[in-house]
């Protein structure tokens, strides 16, 4: 199992390879807002399923809001409270 620190450090290279897509190169913090970043909707919902991917998980339609894919934070936070279901 992944420590956080780990779960964001993949979760942030997901959100650069998204970013890198639209052109955007540079640092996004824990608690950034994704999409003032620069992240379309469209890029959310490719981001739901590649964090599905990335950690082999499904995540339940409950918890698919764009509010848990605001940050890295928050979506590290949703996968830390998935696992301990």
């Amino acid at each position: 199992m992944l420590d956080r620190a780990d779960t964001a450090s993949s979760i942030a290279r997901i959100v650069q390879r998204l970013f890198a897509k639209r052109g955007i190169e540079r640092p996004i913090g824990n608690d950034e807002d994704l999409g003032a970043a620069g992240l379309s909707s469209l890029d959310t919902v490719n981001l739901m399923l590649a964090v599905e991917a990335e950690f082999d998980i499904k995540i339940p339609e409950r918890d698919m809001t764009p509010g848990n894919f605001r940050t890295i934070a928050r979506i590290e936070a949703l996968l830390r409270a998935l696992r301990e279901e």
